[in-house]
């Protein structure tokens, strides 16, 4: 999976630090996988230091490298790996570009799916929208971005989905779920693409990796909050 920047790493610059508490779904010498809040950064943004980031630099202060192996937008919650070391980095940002880690989001849809079927695969490549930014949109001279749909249920008007992601670009998700040429149906709470609500219904749920020293497939989940 590619994984890009995310230019919704900007934060007010008052937001405080002690409303979050990191959850660790496991830990071991080489990573830790953390079950990342909905509304705290992934990494530093332009006018708030505090992140995920943040606190595992001070938690482990002789950790080599990046530290994180792949980012969460901000309003989005979910399981995050975080390496220990510039090795362990490698090998497991190895696995998102050959695509062997797996990943499922659940995600609230505001709408029932104007199509019958119940799974499905959205092909529609992204670039940036340079004067709405941060916006994302589908464009024909953008980077190819796949999604793999799954519905789960309907429940009041609103629609449960799986997603998994084959490709990891900006804003994939949520503009695959909203385009006219995808769902047709923003995620719930998407003020980009949809409308406010309390939060983003985005959960990344479940990751499946290769532990890069053992060798064993690993599978960590993060109950969905939403």
């Amino acid at each position: 999976v590619d994984v890009e920047s995310n230019p919704m790493d900007i934060a007010p610059a008052e937001e405080s630090s002690d409303k979050f508490d990191l959850e660790i779904l496991y830990e071991d010498e080489y990573f830790v996988v953390v079950n990342k809040p909905e509304g705290m950064l992934s990494a530093p943004g332009r006018t708030l230091e505090f992140s995920v980031y943040s606190m595992m630099k001070e938690k482990y202060p002789e950790a080599t490298g990046p530290l994180l192996v792949h980012r969460l937008d901000m309003a989005t919650s979910g399981v995050l790996l975080v390496a220990k070391d510039k090795d362990t980095h490698k090998a497991l940002a190895a696995q998102f570009i050959d695509r062997s880690i797996q990943k499922r989001y659940v995600a609230l849809l505001n709408g029932e799916l104007k199509q019958n079927n119940k799974k499905g695969n959205i092909n529609l490549p992204l670039a940036p929208d340079y004067i709405n930014r941060p916006m994302q949109m589908v464009s024909e001279e953008g980077k190819p971005a796949q999604t793999i749909y799954e519905v789960i249920d309907v429940v009041d008007g609103l629609t449960r989905v799986n997603f998994y992601p084959v490709t990891g670009r900006t804003h994939q998700l949520r503009v695959h779920a909203a385009h006219s040429q995808g769902l047709d149906c923003p995620i719930v709470g998407d003020d980009i693409y949809g409308s406010r609500d309390d939060r983003l219904c985005l959960h990344a749920g479940y990751l499946e990796l290769t532990h890069p020293v053992t060798q064993k497939r690993m599978t960590f989940t993060a109950a969905t909050p939403f």
